[in-house]
């Protein structure tokens, strides 16, 4: 359920139009809900009420100030993948126990970053980075929580680009190497073994490939505990998916993923550390774009609109779906026609849907993108020097920018010529 409802022929965001934003702002723009964010992020916290658990927002989802700062507000701890996302973190005001530090490539810089700032733990991911911690640690005179990235080699069944848990991909250690591992770590002083980590990919729409890969981190539970390892907190990841399209099956529910967690893994009595970022933002974003020009190509039609392949990159770079509707509400049973969704970057990849079917639209008409508020505005570029677009959070009846979009002189001044120019 997301807060983005057509009311008396127009679409609302909470309590405010989106064309009165686009009045206010210009388009594009993305709009996030206060209360869909709010909503998702207690329906996970309410899945795994009874066990200890921490939920820590996947911020590389939808990473805005205003946005980290509603989810410190609600309880959450952060899951961090660089240092820019730690000191993001740490600028909404989540204290560094509650923060947890992933990603494959962590640098000294940024251990030294989060060992000096406060860290919840380190979720290793090689044994390289493992020594490099520890030294590092060392230097510091800190002990370093760890867990470690354990790989289970099962198939996610998601899009290639977005599946982490096969044996082919680059994430973790293989779990068949997790014990020979976790003894090193035993060894290095500079580290502390807290727990196992886990993360199989994004957007999963079956519970099955957790089962298994929860159940294989059950058995190491077990295993890592008879070698004499004090393993008190098992890291689940996220990547539970979202319905982008609305007449497909429904993804499973938050509760449904709860009761699977706790018949498989509440007998260990670990601590429960679980990472998602799509489901809490995913449909809690729109992008707003106004179409500029309806095109008659060689048979078919194209929406030429303002809001580009820079601004929204998922669908050329994952073919990815997302809803497309009109601002205005359309009449009952009105009439369809295909269209080419297209934007205005010099790129054949610049298209967002192929021969949908929408109604008659026409220049100055406003569209919205549905399910947009995950991996939306964050992986927004400059590309043709096109401002990044304004974020803007709507609560209730008010609306607040909450990144502007930049001039295109502030663009260009970003930049410095050498002493011989």
């Amino acid at each position: 359920m997301d807060h983005f409802l057509y009311r008396d022929g127009a679409l609302y965001a909470e309590d405010v139009p989106l064309a009165e934003i686009a009045a206010a702002v210009g388009t594009p723009f993305y709009c996030y809900s206060t209360a869909t964010l709010t909503r998702h992020f207690k329906a996970f916290d309410e899945a795994l009420a009874g066990m200890d658990h921490m939920i820590c927002y996947a911020m590389k989802a939808a990473s805005n100030q205003a946005i980290l700062r509603l989810m410190a507000s609600l309880g959450a701890g952060m899951d961090v993948v660089s240092g820019g996302e730690y000191a993001r973190a740490k600028a909404a005001g989540v204290p560094g126990d509650r923060i947890v530090f992933s990603g494959v490539g962590k640098t000294r810089d940024e251990m030294r970053m989060a060992l000096s700032g406060g860290v919840r733990q380190f979720n290793l991911e090689s044994e390289p980075e493992m020594e490099v911690l520890n030294a590092v640690a060392l230097e510091m005179g800190v002990v370093a929580p760890v867990t470690v990235r354990v790989n289970p080699d099962v198939d996610a069944k998601t899009h290639a680009k977005i599946a982490t848990g096969k044996s082919e991909n680059k994430f973790g250690i293989p779990i068949t190497r997790a014990r020979e591992v976790y003894a090193r770590i035993a060894e290095m002083p500079g580290l502390k073994a807290v727990g196992i980590d886990v993360h199989i990919g994004s957007q999963l729409t079956d519970l099955e490939p957790y089962r298994q890969a929860f159940t294989k981190v059950a058995e190491l539970t077990e295993a890592l505990r008879a070698d004499g390892h004090d393993i008190i907190r098992l890291d689940l990841g996220g990547g539970l998916g979202i319905p982008y399209e609305r007449n497909n099956t429904a993804p499973p529910l938050p509760k449904e993923y709860g009761a699977m967690v706790q018949e498989i893994l509440g007998h260990t009595g670990c601590e429960i550390e679980i990472e998602p970022g799509r489901l809490i933002a995913g449909n809690a974003g729109v992008m707003v774009s106004e179409v500029i020009y309806v095109k008659q190509g060689e048979g078919r039609d194209f929406l030429i609109i303002d809001g580009a392949m820079n601004d929204l990159i998922r669908p050329a770079m994952y073919d990815a779906h997302h809803d497309i509707v009109p601002v205005v509400e359309p009449a009952p049973g009105a009439e369809q026609q295909p269209y080419d969704i297209v934007g205005p970057v010099c790129e054949s990849g610049d298209t967002f849907a192929k021969q949908r079917m929408m109604v008659p639209l026409a220049a100055g008409d406003l569209v919205a993108f549905r399910s947009a508020g995950a991996y939306g505005a964050v992986m927004s570029s400059e590309y043709n020097t096109r401002p990044l677009i304004p974020e803007v959070l709507v609560h209730g009846d008010q609306f607040a920018v909450i990144r502007k979009r930049p001039s295109f002189e502030e663009i260009i001044n970003r930049d410095t010529l050498p002493e011989w120019m």
